[in-house]
């Protein structure tokens, strides 16, 4: 019975009642009352039927509800009745609800949600750290330490990664390899799709070549073959048969295609070859700082022990789901906190439409009070409006999230992880229903509250003008709309920093020409392991290379060429760092062992950017030549080995003498311990990035070392011709005299377009969010201005009647918006100081406190705040003062 249908209870009790009466009303006419009389006696007798029915429906405890259905169905004719309101306000509410919806799923994706492992918060890295703070990479001799002496931990593993050029599949392709320990799957907790992992013959030195592929490579280069054990890849010179395919989702490292085996080149005794990501899963029960403290006790041992010997005097170890995310945690919270205030403008906005709204409904209300309506039932219609808003607007901001993800899809950073996560997913939608029902109850009941102020009698007896103008109202909409000014001016410094900061960036000078270029990235055959590239191998590499340079300079519009071995700025991350030694008329290291001993003489010791470079690479950037000169016909394989170094490395390991003719030796990177003589000083270049100082370089000569795997080769073209017309003949050339060597195709400023991704996309959704607020600001100005005027006509009348200029009504009606904005500037400018501090490790070339930026924001926000004030104002000037007067 309690569970029927709300129709069917309501025909029983009305029937039940019927029957009650028509019983009375029978009795009464058997009394001896005539018709009429019995019939107004029964319902006498009766009593109030609508009472009864209320009391029926409490006990049968669906009168709330039922209320909250009415309200609802009135609030949606209140809303039909008011077309340009309900669309004003659901619009703003959906553009901030859907532009917070859609940088949370990137949040979501990126910073929230759990690694795809197994127990992924056992999950850490592990690196040394230096006296200096310096988080290096770890040498191999202190992670077999690390790994033999903790109890912390269940599992570490080491893997390097790098792009080599692979064949043997459908197509030769260049991808990113990483070489891994044993155990690196198991720490991580994932098997293999298809196929085994590494046997123990695959996992020591010189043992058995085997490889494990990604499944896009699987799917893309190998067919998606169910029999892959016939397919053995050709990796930089050696051949690996494929033995395992990873699932769909494993992606670790980012974008790697395939694995090796690390112990297949043997290992380097080093401690001070910072060669080695590492990463490990504590043991159960084991915290992150516990484990921390394990391999700091471990890493002050080693210090102990071989003193100057290792450069770690401690260690650092970070959740992997932190270590993932890096510096992109910055960026996506500015982005949280922009798109918060922009919210905050919206609901602001739409605060100040249902202020306006509830101030024209006091007599209405006030009605409803007389009647019998208390606080609570004019509360539930308020929050019943507010939620028919706020709910269309949520779907209609969900919407737009949808749409606006597909749109991050495409100018998303493509180093961003994790991205492949970013979607409309349970989470998000959560997101987006619980912003929605803050926003209706917020709005909703600082309605109710605004509704519930004033003098009942007072508003029965007001007239049309004074309900609209009451001055608490008009108080309240002034402060809502200062407010969304001090936040819009927050917002707008934000984006103006990062904005000066990126025009501050793109405007630097790399310390070379950077326009026309053209650049073919490839991967020669190379050398592995610590003994490096033999004679022949480099003879070979320079053969091959001189043919390949040979024809391209035949290209019509080729200028010049050079080889490097990486493209400074834009992939100078892929040139490594290491120490060299400055002999001064010692002897040479016999090998890798006395280098590291000779390296921890900090006398004889030096750091510096190790790149491979041609004669053309420096004619072809316009690197000029400071003192000495570059490399030339004369430097071959067999001649002394020479190199070139920058003006930089000059300045700070000889700031009192002159580096050419000096010695060093640098075969810790490249395994070829013949020493090199400095004969030239070049121009400084910012290698790793406009935003770091110029580096120390060390340039070698390629006739000379060749190309080894420390090394992304790179041929750059300086082209008066446009860029189809080189590429297409240089493919040819490719394909005709390395077939089995893919190349990558680019422009240097396509590389660089990439490289500036990550703040050109934070810029870029600020900058949006900024103008979206400088817009929602505009329009609540323009909307207190207006309330203003048309509050104060019948005064503008009179005003004007007794002599009044239109000029004096142009300064009444504008200093009332100026104020506002006035006030809300000086507030946006004290909140702007203390929160753009938080910006500054994303700014380049400027502070958190820039005045510029301050003074310039201020302006515009000035103006745009004048240009709304100013349209009611026009209104306002042209005001008949006859017809105002009788204004009502």
């Amino acid at each position: 019975m309690r569970w029927w249908p709300i129709s069917r209870r309501e025909a029983d009790l009305e029937r039940e009642l019927r029957s009650d009466l028509d019983l009375e009303e029978e009795e009464q006419r058997e009394s001896g009352l005539s018709p009429e009389e019995a019939r107004y006696a029964a319902r006498r007798a009766l009593g109030n039927a609508t009472l009864i029915k209320e009391q029926t429906h409490e006990a049968w405890g669906w009168t709330r509800w039922e209320r909250f259905l009415q309200d609802l169905q009135y609030a949606l004719r209140q809303l039909r009745r008011s077309p340009g309101f309900a669309a004003a306000a659901i619009l703003t509410l959906a553009l901030g609800i859907g532009a917070s919806t859609s940088i949370f799923s990137v949040a979501d994706a990126v910073l929230l949600r759990p690694l795809p492992y197994p127990n992924p918060e056992q999950l850490v890295r592990v690196w040394e750290q230096m006296p200096n703070g310096h988080r290096p990479n770890l040498a191999e001799s202190n992670f077999e330490d690390f790994l033999t002496q903790n109890n912390t931990f269940a599992r570490l593993a080491a893997y390097d990664f790098g792009v080599a050029s692979v064949s043997g599949g459908r197509e030769p392709a260049r991808v990113d390899v990483a070489a891994i320990s044993n155990g690196f799957f198991p720490t991580l907790g994932v098997q293999p799709l298809r196929g085994r992992l590494f046997a123990t013959e695959e996992e020591r030195p010189h043992g058995t070549p085997a490889i494990i592929v990604s499944y896009g490579y699987w799917q893309r280069y190998l067919g998606g073959a169910a029999d892959f054990s016939k397919f053995h890849l050709d990796l930089e010179g050696g051949s690996y048969p494929v033995v395992g395919v990873m699932p769909a989702g494993f992606d670790f490292p980012s974008g790697i295609a395939a694995w090796i085996p690390r112990e297949l080149d043997p290992p380097g005794p080093s401690r001070t070859g910072h060669n080695w990501l590492v990463v490990g899963r504590v043991r159960d029960g084991v915290t992150v700082a516990q484990a921390r403290a394990n391999l700091s006790a471990i890493a002050r041992r080693i210090r102990h022990q071989y003193g100057t010997e290792v450069d770690l005097n401690d260690a650092a170890v970070v959740p992997l789901a932190e270590a993932i995310v890096g510096d992109v945690r910055s960026a996506l919270l500015t982005l949280l906190g922009a798109v918060g205030l922009l919210l905050l403008v919206a609901c602001a906005n739409v605060a100040g439409l249902l202020l306006a709204r509830t101030a024209a409904r006091r007599k209405e209300l006030a009605i409803r009070a007389a009647l019998g309506a208390g606080r609570g039932r004019l509360i539930l219609q308020f929050l019943a409006e507010s939620f028919v808003l706020s709910l269309s607007a949520g779907i209609l901001g969900v919407l737009v999230a949808a749409g606006a993800i597909r749109l991050l899809a495409v100018i998303l950073p493509a180093d961003l992880p994790l991205q492949g996560g970013i979607a409309i997913n349970p989470a998000v939608l959560l997101f987006g229903l619980t912003v929605t029902v803050m926003v209706s109850v917020a709005l909703g009941l600082f309605a109710a509250w605004r509704a519930g102020g004033g003098n009942l009698q007072q508003a029965l007896n007001a007239g049309s003008r004074n309900q609209i103008g009451a001055s608490g109202s008009q108080r309240t909409r002034n402060i809502l709309v200062v407010g969304e000014i001090a936040t819009t001016m927050v917002i707008l410094v934000g984006a103006g920093l990062l904005g000066r900061s990126f025009l501050r960036l793109i405007s630097t000078s790399p310390g070379f020409r950077n326009e026309n270029l053209i650049t073919m990235e490839f991967s020669p055959p190379v050398g592995h392991g610590q003994e490096g590239m033999d004679q022949g191998a480099i003879a070979h590499q320079v053969q091959l290379l001189d043919n390949i340079v040979a024809q391209l300079r035949a290209i019509p519009g080729a200028e010049s060429l050079g080889l490097a071995g990486a493209v400074p700025v834009a992939a100078g991350d892929n040139l490594p760092e290491g120490t060299f030694l400055v002999l001064n008329g010692h002897n040479p290291p016999a090998d890798i062992d006395e280098f590291s001993r000779m390296a921890q003489n900090q006398v004889q010791a030096g750091h510096a950017l190790y790149a491979v470079a041609t004669e053309g690479f420096f004619e072809t950037l316009g690197i000029p030549l400071i003192r000495g000169r570059m490399f030339h016909d004369q430097d071959t394989l067999n001649s002394p080995n020479v190199a070139v170094i920058s003006q930089a490395l000059a300045r700070r390991r000889w700031p009192n003498q002159d580096p050419i003719g000096q010695t060093i030796e640098f075969g810790n990177m490249d395994g070829n311990l013949k020493p090199l003589t400095i004969v030239g000083i070049v121009g400084d270049v910012r290698a790793r990035g406009l935003d770091a100082p110029p580096d120390s370089v060390i340039y070698f000569n390629f006739r000379q070392r060749g190309m080894n795997v420390n090394a992304t080769p790179t041929i750059l073209v300086r082209t008066s011709a446009p860029q189809g017309e080189v590429v297409s003949p240089a493919r040819a050339i490719f394909h005709q005299l390395a077939p089995e060597v893919p190349v990558k195709f680019s422009t240097f400023n396509e590389q660089m377009g990439t490289w500036l991704a990550s703040r050109r996309f934070l810029l870029l959704l600020v900058g949006l969010f900024a103008a979206a607020a400088l817009l929602l600001a505009a329009v609540g100005l323009y909307g207190v201005v207006t309330f203003f005027v048309t509050r104060r006509t019948q005064e503008i009348g009179i005003r004007m009647a007794i002599g009044a200029q239109r000029s004096d009504v142009l300064r009444l009606v504008l200093g009332e918006g100026a104020r506002m904005a006035g006030l809300g500037i000086v507030i946006g400018i004290v909140a702007s100081l203390a929160v753009t501090r938080l910006l500054s490790s994303l700014l380049f070339g400027i502070t958190a406190t820039d005045p510029l930026t301050f003074s310039t924001v201020a302006l515009l926000l000035s103006l745009v705040a004048l240009a709304a004030a100013y349209i009611p104002a026009r209104r306002a000037m042209r005001v008949d003062p006859v017809t105002a007067l009788r204004y009502e």
